[in-house]
C-alpha cells in the first residue's frame, strides 16, 4: 500500500482535505494529534520537558504550553531542545499508526504540516500539496484568525512559500476554488488509489 504525505500551507485547506480523505477509508495519521499525545499528562514527553524546562508543568500535571511557547519563541537552542525531545517521540507514535494501518490493508496519509520544512518527504511514497495562491491564503488566514495583513504575512512567510511546496509534490490539490471543485479533484484521487 501507498504511503502519502499530506501537506500545504497554513489556511491552504489541508483540514478539510484530511477530513474528506479519512471519510473515503484513508488512513490519516495527524502529526499535530500525535505531538498532542507526546507531552500528554504522564508521558515520557512531557517528564522530559519538565526536567529540561523546570517550572513548566501546571499544578494538575499538564504542560504549561503558553509559557514554553514564550520560553521557546525567540531562542533558538532552546527551541532545538524541546525538538530534541519530542520529534522523535511523534515520529515514533506515527510510525507504529502507520504500521497497524497498513496491515490493515488502508492507504495511509501522513498530515505533516512542516513536511518539507523538516525534510520528511523521504519518508512517505509521494508527496501531495494542498496549493493555494499567496492572495487567497492570506485573505483566509486574516478572516479565520481574526489578523491583521502584516500579522497574517509574519505566519504564512515563516513556512516554506507554497509556490515551491507546489513545484516540489507529486499531486498538487489546487484549493483556489470553491469545495465542490476541491471535492471532484480528490475524488478523481481516490478512484486513482482504489484501482491501485
Amino acid at each position: 500500500m501507498t504511503v502519502i504525505g499530506l501537506t500545504g500551507g497554513i489556511a491552504s485547506g489541508k483540514t478539510t482535505v484530511a477530513k474528506y480523505l479519512s471519510a473515503h477509508g484513508f488512513a490519516v495519521i495527524d502529526a499535530d494529534i500525535a505531538a498532542r499525545k507526546a507531552v500528554e499528562k504522564g508521558s515520557n514527553g512531557l517528564q522530559q520537558i519538565s526536567e529540561a524546562f523546570p517550572g513548566t508543568l501546571n499544578e494538575d500535571g499538564t504542560l504549561n504550553r503558553k509559557l514554553l511557547g514564550s520560553i521557546i519563541f525567540n531562542d533558538k537552542e532552546k527551541r532545538e531542545i524541546l525538538n530534541h525531545i519530542v520529534h522523535p517521540i511523534v515520529r515514533n507514535i506515527m510510525d507504529e499508526e502507520k504500521d497497524a494501518a497498513l496491515k490493515q490493508g488502508k492507504a495511509v496519509i501522513m498530515d505533516i504540516p512542516l513536511l518539507y520544512e523538516n525534510h520528511l518527504e523521504h519518508t512517505v511514497d509521494e508527496v501531495w500539496v494542498v496549493y493555494v495562491p499567496y492572495y487567497i491564503q492570506k485573505s483566509r488566514l486574516m478572516e479565520r484568525n481574526n489578523l491583521s495583513e502584516l500579522e497574517a504575512d509574519a505566519r504564512i512567510n515563516s513556512q516554506m512559500p507554497m509556490e515551491d511546496k507546489r513545484k516540489k509534490a507529486d499531486v498538487v490539490i489546487d484549493n483556489s476554488d470553491d469545495l465542490c471543485a476541491l471535492y471532484q479533484q480528490l475524488d478523481s484521487l481516490i478512484r486513482k488509489y482504489a484501482s491501485i
